[in-house]
């Protein structure tokens, strides 16, 4: 998520003014899906189509919306995002792959730069609203969510996301041609439009997102069935990506189903450790520790070097409180995926409530310097620098978190805190310098 990661490491005045332009507008709440197992399944089924377009599979990320609604979209070139409600109908991996190969091509066709070319300065930074916010994520909840707010006005982002018919027809070139180069099924792709097709029927507040922002038409659906009938296969090296997408769609539904519905289909994926996964998950939504913990070991006999078990465990002891033994858990993990940021912080957040407050300070700094998107890691990195003795750095990061979603208001009170006990001309100082300023600009804004 390019936005945050910019915010991030290139923390000027000129970038927090960018971000009061497009976050002081009004916003709506949505959620982002963040689990470090699910993102890792997600890179490994978009790896080989991000290759064929271009693209580095380590510098474009592929987001889960939590929104029942069919859709995908991208707002910027280092990320694309899904619903969970399109994963969730789709039936294999090829589906997903042929949604990403077409985001992909809007990215490498470059249509998203030539509309923030013709768009002017404030348009602009009102329409990239929903990217500079959905790229920071505020506090998670217990099932491994994050909130955002999307700060843009709905008729600028609608503008933003809507994608004309020669640019659609674009993509969908685009895609088939990456897919085919990729050995993917390009039956993929159309049995995503089989999804949509008929909804342009309907009117404009019954169709789903995609279709309001991704206009189909019969040429369209009759192209994709042309190349998919004259390019029928054979597919190559697919059974990762069903592997990684059955676990994705796996673990995705075990949260957002409940756990009676999840316990009646698990067997459904065909792999038995994403069985198990389901079922852990089930339990521990159930607060059924032992059988949630036990589920997990079964899954670790299967796959012992799997650091996203590794972490499926800590979660699940922390949630039953068992700290040092989640401090465990989530430690293994990170020895295996030391450079996973969500793995980071929650070995950060294990070692925090086990009373390590110097140890879980490092777990999170490093977190933090990978991954900046994790609102809930940027509250508990406030926490250990105020059990530190550090109060401007705690300060400080809660200023950060709160403007990166987008409550300037009380990151201006939190940034002015933290100025005041910094050392003056310290990086952290300037940091904080430069939200204050950003905060005294929203408000100005308001008034």
């Amino acid at each position: 998520m390019i936005w945050v990661m910019v915010f991030h490491s290139l923390l000027t005045r000129a970038s927090i003014l960018f971000l009061v332009l497009a976050l002081a507008q009004p916003a709506s709440a949505v959620t982002l899906l963040r689990d470090a197992g699910m993102e890792y399944g997600l890179k490994q089924v978009a790896t080989p189509v991000l290759k064929a377009a271009g693209l580095s599979p380590a510098r474009v990320k592929i987001l889960v919306v939590d929104d029942s609604s069919l859709n995908a979209f991208v707002v910027g070139v280092d990320a694309i995002y899904v619903h969970s409600g399109l994963l969730s109908r789709m039936d294999n991996a090829a589906m997903l792959q042929g949604v990403i190969a077409h985001e992909a091509a809007h990215i490498v066709n470059g249509h998203i730069t030539r509309r923030l070319t013709n768009l002017g300065a404030a348009r602009t930074a009102a329409a990239l609203g929903i990217a500079l916010a959905a790229l920071a994520a505020a506090a998670g909840t217990a099932e491994g969510a994050t909130g955002i707010a999307i700060g843009t006005q709905s008729a600028a982002q609608r503008a933003f996301l809507r994608h004309t018919r020669a640019e659609e027809s674009s993509a969908d070139q685009s895609a088939l041609r990456y897919l085919k180069s990729a050995g993917i099924p390009t039956s993929g792709l159309l049995d995503v439009m089989r999804l949509f097709r008929g909804q342009e029927a309907l009117s404009g507040n019954r169709q789903d997102p995609y279709v309001r922002s991704h206009p189909l038409s019969r040429d369209r659906v009759r192209v994709i069935e042309s190349f998919a009938a004259a390019y029928p296969g054979p597919a190559e090296n697919t059974a990762a990506s069903d592997y990684w997408f059955q676990r994705v769609k796996g673990k995705l539904t075990a949260y957002k189903r409940a756990p009676r519905w999840t316990m009646r289909r698990l067997g459904e994926t065909g792999y038995a450790d994403v069985r198990l996964i389901r079922e852990a998950v089930a339990h521990n939504r159930n607060s059924n520790v032992k059988k949630a913990v036990g589920a997990v070991d079964k899954a670790l006999a299967q796959r012992p070097q799997d650091p996203f078990l590794h972490d499926l465990r800590g979660e699940v002891l922390m949630d039953a409180r068992q700290f040092g033994a989640a401090v465990n858990a989530y430690g293994r993990a990170v020895q295996l995926a030391p450079r996973d940021g969500l793995i980071q912080a929650g070995y950060g957040r294990a070692l925090l409530a086990a009373g390590r407050v110097k140890e879980a300070r490092g777990a999170l700094e490093r977190a933090r310097a990978i991954d900046f998107r994790d609102g809930s890691m940027l509250r508990d990195l406030s926490v250990a620098y105020a059990r530190s003795g550090q109060k401007g750095m705690a300060s400080l990061v809660t200023a950060e978190r709160y403007a990166l979603s987008g409550r300037l208001q009380d990151a201006g009170i939190h940034a002015k805190r933290a100025v005041g006990l910094l050392p003056e001309g310290s990086g952290p100082w300037r940091r904080a310098s430069d939200v204050l300023i950003a905060a005294e600009r929203a408000a100005k804004k308001r008034r």
